[in-house]
């Protein structure tokens, strides 16, 4: 199966495209993010909770330890590139990331522990009580909206973001 990543991809080693950065909410591509977004800074600037830095190539990525994206359009409203575009005929997310859940999480290994819960927002996070035990954590992977919330607020960052893979990153 044939990939297509950017050129930054490629050098740092990453040929299949599977590590890429998270980027604001709405990007294209990776590959055609790159090619069009210009660098100017303006959807960092324009980021009310300053999730979106200054990343390699001084192209924008999402810093969620900072906390969690609300999907507010700030940054979409503020590209004057085209790198972040919404079709408002689609039913698509703004992007394409999900929580995990690891094994290490405190609740799995008998720790009360329910940040990644309250923190978040669409409930896709619960915690179904065990007989004998702790209460153990469910994702509802359709009602995630990988907006990191529940990645920056646990204590032990046993919660990871990861890239679903999207089919418009692969060539046919």
């Amino acid at each position: 199966m044939e990939h297509n990543v950017s050129r930054a991809q490629l050098l740092s080693g990453n040929v299949t495209g599977e590590r890429s950065l998270f980027r604001p909410p709405w990007a294209l591509t990776e590959v055609e993010f790159v090619d069009r977004c210009s660098g100017c800074g303006d959807c960092i600037s324009a980021c009310p909770d300053k999730l979106i830095v200054v990343g390699r190539g001084k192209l924008p990525q999402m810093d969620f330890t900072r906390g969690g994206c609300d999907f507010c359009e700030a940054c979409l409203t503020a590209c004057p590139d085209g790198a972040l575009v919404r079709d408002d005929a689609s039913n698509e997310p703004p992007w394409k990331i999900l929580a995990l859940i690891q094994s290490t999480c405190l609740s799995l290994n008998a720790v009360i522990c329910r940040s990644c819960a309250e923190a978040c927002d669409e409930r896709a996070i619960r915690f179904q009580l065990e007989v004998g035990g702790v209460a153990k954590p469910l994702l509802d992977s359709d009602s995630c909206t990988g907006c990191g919330a529940c990645f920056a607020v646990c204590p032990i960052r046993a919660v990871t973001l990861c890239s679903i893979n999207d089919p418009r990153d692969q060539a046919a």
